[in-house]
C-alpha cells in the first residue's frame, strides 16, 4: 500500500507549503499543482495520480475542496478510485472512503463545496450587472486585432500563418475571417 499526498490551490500567487507540511508526514509521495479545481480539466497532477493509483493504495489531501468543487467531479474521482480498489482520505475532515460512513460524510461535503461555489459565482456575477450598470466594467480587453488579421490575410497569408504570426488560436483566425468575408 502506498500513500500519495495531493495538493492544490488556484493560482501561481497561492502556496502550497501548508498543505504539504500536513502530508508529509502521512504520505509516501506528494504531488501539487497549481490549477482551479472548478473543473477536472487541466488537471495533469490529479491526473497522472489517479492513472498511477494501484489496489490497496490512498489518495490522501487536506481539504476536500483541494481535490474538487463539484459533486459530480467529486463521485468521478472517488469512484475511479473505488474502481481501481483504492481509497481517499481527507484528513481535515476525517473521511475516510474505505469505510460506509466515510463515503457517506464525504458526500455531504461534496455538496456543500459545490454549493459554496455557485453562491460564489452568483455573488460575482450581480457584482459584474451592478458594475456594469454603473459603468465601470467593460469587461476582458480585446486580445485580438482584427485589423492585423484581415491585413495579414489580405497580403497572402493563411489562416494557419497568421495565427502563429499573432500568437492566437487558428480556429478564431478562421472565425473572424468567416465573420468578415465579403462572399
Amino acid at each position: 500500500m502506498t500513500k500519495y499526498g495531493y495538493a492544490r490551490v488556484s493560482t501561481t500567487d497561492q502556496d502550497l507549503s501548508i498543505q504539504n507540511e500536513q502530508l508529509k508526514p502521512l504520505v509516501d509521495v506528494i504531488r501539487e499543482e497549481k490549477q482551479s479545481a472548478t473543473s477536472l480539466k487541466n488537471r495533469s497532477e490529479l491526473r497522472t495520480l489517479l492513472d498511477f493509483i494501484r489496489k490497496g493504495d490512498v489518495l490522501v489531501v487536506t481539504r476536500i475542496d483541494r481535490l474538487a468543487r463539484s459533486v459530480a467531479d467529486l463521485s468521478s474521482v472517488v469512484q475511479e478510485l473505488n474502481d481501481k480498489g483504492a481509497s481517499l482520505e481527507v484528513t481535515e475532515q476525517s473521511i475516510d472512503t474505505s469505510t460506509p460512513a466515510g463515503n457517506a460524510f464525504l458526500q455531504m461535503l461534496g455538496v456543500f463545496a459545490e454549493f459554496e461555489t455557485n453562491i460564489r459565482r452568483e455573488r460575482q456575477m450581480e457584482g459584474i450587472a451592478k458594475a456594469k450598470e454603473a459603468g465601470k466594467y467593460r469587461g476582458r480587453k480585446k486580445s485580438i486585432d482584427l485589423s492585423a488579421i484581415l491585413k495579414l490575410k489580405e497580403d497572402g497569408m493563411g489562416p494557419a500563418a497568421i495565427s502563429r504570426e499573432l500568437g492566437i488560436a487558428r480556429s478564431s483566425v478562421y472565425r473572424i475571417l468567416a465573420e468578415n468575408s465579403t462572399g
